[in-house]
């Protein structure tokens, strides 16, 4: 395969300096790359799609979240290609084409924030922002490109100037190849001072996911148990979860989305119920924010992405309060068991980056498996954060830490501490 030499991330190359707001600006020095989803003034944003980009107007502002990160002293090389209307985890467009994967050419870089990670991943810049991860916009191509990806606490971070998705879910995240970046760039957009490591209250350890993906267990496990072992001495209180079990007990509200495929072979049936609700949310937002558009324009979409929009403009409002009460469920039932500062292991995704121009049919069990993983800090609006363990079989692998709502800081520091001994 012939790769170009920005491994096609970028839809614009364009430099927009720093506007340091103080002396000692914290991300002097650094380069990043905005997604096609952020407000540049002046500038159209695109939302993957070129019918959209010839309907908008140029923004009159820049994105808040943009605006500070210049603000702190970094500067932005560019605006990076992005999966249709956010509507896909593959990273592949069929107007603007596939950015590259840098740590294997021949799979998918995982979108929608596919752009953003690969120019992380080829060290193009040194770190990017993404959004929206609604539905695993930077945990799953962090995953499939071998690099750090966090997905904020819902909420936390400031949406404003970025097309929105399903509000629900949408939350601003970001790339980066070391952790201490990840964790820079987090004290300007959480507006948090860096905070030094505490140890975890308790790691636990979400076993029943683990069977969900294709990697061995102990390859993802492992490090993270070890590493927590070196930086804190060996006390931490290690415990295992049935984490399906312990939700369909304290999620009452599911049981409304169980159905017969929610009982399918090799799957976590409350998962499956959790992500049904999940993408049932989705595409009701999707479509109170785009469906008007979409019927007055009728854009082209690629692939995929053409029935999925579909499949959003058909959807009722039946069960909208019940997607809204298992959120709050969720997140009650999560927070009660984490508690404070305690650590929930689970796999990012079923295992390494899909081929690419894989066949949907073949795909549709990895993406059942994959939304049934994402959903759980998706639909509880928890942080978690996509850790790089290197390759299995030469193909990335990754696993993931999740904390309570507004424990970022918490989580970025213990990453950073954690990263050290992996």
């Amino acid at each position: 395969m012939a790769i170009s030499n920005d491994y096609g991330a970028f839809i614009e190359k364009s430099t927009i300096s720093p506007t340091p707001s103080s002396s000692f600006p914290s991300l002097k020095g650094l380069t990043f790359a905005i997604k096609d989803i952020f407000d540049v003034e002046g500038r159209v944003t695109g939302f993957g799609n070129p019918d959209w980009l010839r309907t908008h107007s140029a923004a009159t502002s820049t994105a808040p979240v943009v605006s500070s990160l210049l603000e702190a002293g970094a500067t932005s090389l560019g605006i990076t290609i992005m999966d249709e209307m956010a509507y896909s985890i593959n990273g592949e467009n069929a107007h603007y084409g596939t950015p590259v994967n840098p740590v294997a050419s021949e799979r998918v870089p995982g979108g929608s924030s596919s752009g953003s990670a690969v120019a992380v991943a080829a060290g193009l810049v040194d770190f990017s922002i993404a959004g929206t991860d609604t539905g695993g916009s930077v945990r799953v191509p962090a995953s499939y490109c071998g690099i750090f990806g966090l997905r904020p606490s819902h909420g936390v971070v400031s949406t404003v100037g970025v097309t929105p998705m399903a509000q629900s879910f949408d939350t601003v995240g970001w790339f980066a190849r070391d952790t201490a970046t990840l964790k820079r760039v987090g004290c300007v957009l959480l507006q948090q001072h860096d905070v030094d490591a505490k140890e975890p209250s308790q790691l636990i350890i979400a076993d029943d996911c683990f069977k969900l993906c294709s990697v061995p267990r102990e390859l993802l496990v492992l490090p993270v148990v070890q590493s927590v072992d070196k930086s804190f001495g060996g006390n931490t209180v290690i415990n295992k979860v049935d984490l399906g079990e312990y939700i369909q007990e304290n999620v009452p509200s599911l049981k409304h989305f169980m159905t017969s495929e929610t009982q399918r072979e090799f799957c976590i049936p409350s998962l499956m119920a959790l992500s049904s609700s999940m993408r049932m949310l989705q595409r009701y937002e999707f479509k109170m924010n785009h469906g008007e558009w979409v019927s007055s324009v009728k854009p082209e979409f690629g692939p995929g992405i053409s029935e999925r929009i579909e499949e959003a403009i058909r959807v009722s409002d039946e069960k909208i309060d019940l997607c809204r009460l298992v959120k709050t469920e969720l997140l009650t039932a999560l927070s009660t068991l984490l508690g404070e500062n305690g650590v929930l292991v689970i796999p990012t995704v079923p295992g390494p980056p899909p081929h690419l121009q894989a066949d949907v049919v073949a795909l549709e069990s990895f993406r059942s498996r994959a939304f049934s993983l994402l959903s759980i800090a998706g639909v509880s609006g928890l942080c978690q954060v996509s850790i790089p363990l290197g390759l299995h079989e030469n193909l990335p692998i990754s696993v993931s830490l999740v904390a309570n709502h507004g424990s970022d800081g918490f989580l970025l520091s213990l990453v950073d501490s954690l990263s050290k001994f992996m």
